[in-house]
Formats: structure tokens, C-alpha cells, sequence
């Protein structure tokens, strides 16, 4: 059933130019990419940014905690991280009679916003520690669980795979990321602000906007946003399109995508479109905001072919294609 919010419209828009605005004042450049963060941490879901190091990834969703008061942790992921450092362990202890008891000890996880810092940097097994929290919004240790307190968001960075000492992310967890962000280099005009700002001796740092309970509420409105059948057709038929299978597919699916978007990445062009409609100010939600986010929506679940691979296709060309192609009706 959904829960209704008394928050005014007017309200959500207010705070949300606040944050990003806050946001802005700290991060140079990267509209793009603060508003696809915003968009995922109003849903309520989970990021993955890519780009190479030294591009403010990690500034960035620390901002965002400052902005939103969120309890914060990072985890810095390499080869030797366990499973145990991300979700805690059962450590055994002496009461006050001197017998050995069992107490959880809860690890990195058990936060509001975590950063998974160079997620790529760590085996599979260790990636895979993360799945029940982003799905379940629960651990589970030695056949115990325990709940997440809301809200909680996994905001992912990660390193392009050619570079060294990577590891590839299951398909699964992929397709647990709302959005996957792109995070570009800096324009030179973006590169000579970077310098002015952190060459010298200021430490600029977001001030708090808003808090949790405001970002679930804004993200419960967003919900409730109108969003017409044509509009969801639409959407499912952008997906279906990303699959070498469907009858009308474009040419770069048949020919280079091995299996295309999940019905998650369907899902996240609806939730997505909502927000965007609702940050842009739109009273319904319209073709150009499922478009808006479609790239984040669904590269990270569009898998090429081996012969896409050799080629150097790219997710977004197929994207692009499959927009260029499904018809708005």
C-alpha cells in the first residue's frame, strides 16, 4: 500500500534546490552528475559512479551526507576487505559471571549513506556482502538478521575495469544500482576552479539542509507523482527494445547486445522520470524524462556480445539507438 505525505510540492521543490544548490557550492561542475545522485537518494536506491580517480567521486557523496545530516561511512575496498568488515561479526565476550557470550559487533554497514569507495578494487566474494543490505535493507549474520534503519543508500565508486587490479561487478549487484553515473573529466574553465579552491588554505563544506526523515518524505511524494499509461507503455517498450530477441529491436541490439535490461532498469526509468519530472518542475511526467535518465537507468544493464566488445560499442550508442527508435505514442 502507499503511504501518503502531507509535504506540499512546493516544499519538495524548495528543499531540493537547497541541496543542490548546497551541493554545487562545494562540487565544481558536474550538473549532470549531482542530479543524478540526488535523483537515487530521493528514490531511495543506490548509485554506482564511474570515472577515474581524481575526479571528486568520493567529494561528492560526502557532500551529500553534510547536506542531508545522514550518518555517514565509508568503506575502502581492496583485495584483502572480507565480507565480515562490511557487515559485522558475532565477537565473544565475558559477562559479569565470567561466561562467554556472543555479541554482534556491527560493521561499516550499519549507516545511513555508505560509500563504497573503488567497490571494483574487491574480490566478488566481498562485493557480494553488499547484495542483502541493498536489497533487503538487512544483514544477516550466523542465521541472525538485522534491519537497516532508514534511510539507507550504497553510493558505489568505481574504477574503469581496463585499469589495473579490477575486478568485474556480478550482473546481480549491477542490477541493484538505480542509475550508473558517468563522472567526466573537468572543462578547462571547471579544472581552473578546482585549483582556485583547493590550492589554497579554505576547507569549504556543505551545511545541512535537510535530514533524513525529510529526504524519505520527499521521496514518498515523488511516488505519488501522475504518471500516465502512455508513459509507462513507453517505458517498457524503451526495455524491451535493449533485447536482440525483440522482433523489432534496433539494428545495434541484434547485432552486438547479449542480453539486455532487466525489468529493474524498467522500474528505474519510471521512478527516475518521476523525480526528474518532479526537480524539473513538470505537473506530469513526460517522454523527455524517461529519456532524461534512460542512459543512467539502463547502461550498467545492457550486456554486449563478445563481438560488441571487440568492436568498442558502447552501452550508450545502443541506448541512444533504441530512443532514436521506440516510438512516443
Amino acid at each position: 500500500m502507499t503511504q501518503v505525505t502531507d509535504l506540499p510540492i512546493a516544499q519538495f521543490s524548495e528543499t531540493a534546490q537547497a541541496i543542490e544548490r548546497e551541493v554545487r557550492r562545494v562540487i565544481v561542475g558536474q550538473n549532470e552528475v549531482v542530479r543524478s545522485t540526488l535523483i537515487c537518494i530521493l528514490a531511495g536506491r543506490h548509485a554506482l559512479l564511474e570515472g577515474v580517480p581524481g575526479l571528486g567521486k568520493t567529494m561528492l557523496i560526502r557532500t551529500f551526507a553534510d547536506a542531508l545530516d545522514l550518518r555517514f561511512a565509508r568503506i575502502q575496498f581492496t583485495p584483502d576487505l572480507m565480507p565480515a568488515d562490511i557487515t559485522g561479526t558475532d565477537i565473544l565476550e565475558e559477562d559479569e559471571n565470567g561466561r562467554k557470550i556472543k555479541r554482534f559487533q556491527a560493521g561499516a554497514i550499519f549507516a545511513n549513506l555508505i560509500l563504497a569507495d573503488e567497490i571494483n578494487r574487491a574480490t566478488p566474494k566481498t562485493q557480494s556482502a553488499l547484495l542483502e543490505a541493498m536489497q533487503e535493507k538487512t544483514v544477516t549474520v550466523a542465521n541472525r538478521s538485522y534491519r537497516l534503519d532508514p534511510p539507507f543508500f550504497v553510493m558505489a565508486t568505481q574504477n574503469p575495469l581496463e585499469m589495473e587490479g579490477t575486478y568485474p561487478l556480478p550482473e546481480a549487484q549491477l542490477d541493484r544500482f538505480m542509475f550508473k553515473v558517468n563522472v567526466t573529466f573537468p572543462t578547462h574553465d571547471e579544472l581552473v576552479d578546482i585549483l582556485n579552491r583547493t590550492t589554497g588554505v579554505s576547507d569549504d563544506r556543505a551545511g545541512q539542509v535537510a535530514d533524513g526523515a525529510r529526504v524519505i518524505e520527499m521521496g514518498r511524494l515523488a511516488l505519488q507523482h501522475p504518471t500516465s499509461e502512455n508513459i509507462i507503455d513507453y517505458a517498457a517498450r524503451l526495455v524491451l527494445a535493449t533485447h536482440p530477441t525483440t522482433p523489432d529491436a534496433p539494428s545495434l541490439v541484434r547485432q552486438f547486445v547479449q542480453y539486455g535490461a532487466s525489468p529493474r532498469g524498467a522500474q528505474s526509468l519510471i521512478i527516475g522520470g518521476k523525480l526528474h519530472a518532479m526537480l524539473e518542475g513538470h505537473s506530469q511526467v513526460g517522454f523527455d524524462d524517461i529519456a532524461a535518465v534512460a542512459a543512467s537507468a539502463l547502461r550498467h544493464r545492457v550486456l554486449l556480445n563478445f563481438e560488441g566488445l571487440a568492436e568498442g560499442i558502447r552501452t550508450d550508442d545502443v541506448i541512444a539507438q533504441a530512443l532514436d527508435t521506440v516510438k512516443k505514442i
